[in-house]
């Protein structure tokens, strides 16, 4: 029993570590999102894919201590539980923050990416050979 409890504190400890490891991430794509850093970005995007396969093999095993023998001992002090919550409330905020971020980014994607195949245009049309230089005139 003693064992079970030490688990779940030891779990409880993991848990919130990732989530906060994982609020951390977001921060630093966003960050990445905004200084236009592609590298940062996709390395932060693998970390996050990391922590949260990480967060799910720790729920699935909670899940399955839960169905398990003395699962009725809590074994998690309030305040721990209390700072688990307080971080998961602080990562959802961010994913919205980050989700958002996405869409704009996104659309400003695409805008650019119009834009600049726009101008492509007009510069191949442009850089082609002259035969005549253009004729300067003045009215008076």
């Amino acid at each position: 029993m003693a064992a079970d409890v030490s688990t779940r504190i030891a779990a409880a400890g993991d848990h919130l570590q990732l989530l906060s490891a994982l609020a951390r991430e977001l921060e630093r794509a966003m960050a990445a999102i905004a200084g236009n850093d592609l590298p940062g970005l996709e390395d932060s995007i693998a970390s996050q894919q990391e922590l949260s396969a990480r967060l799910g093999e720790l729920a699935q095993a909670r899940s399955a201590a839960a169905r398990g023998p003395g699962a009725e001992v809590e074994g998690v002090d309030a305040s721990l539980r209390e700072q688990i919550r307080a971080a998961a409330q602080e990562l959802q905020k961010l994913n919205l923050r980050y989700s958002i971020l996405l869409q704009h980014s996104s659309r400003s994607a695409a805008l650019m990416a119009s834009l600049f195949s726009s101008f492509r245009g007009q510069i191949q049309e442009a850089s082609g050979t002259r035969l005549h230089p253009p004729a300067l005139s003045c009215q008076a």
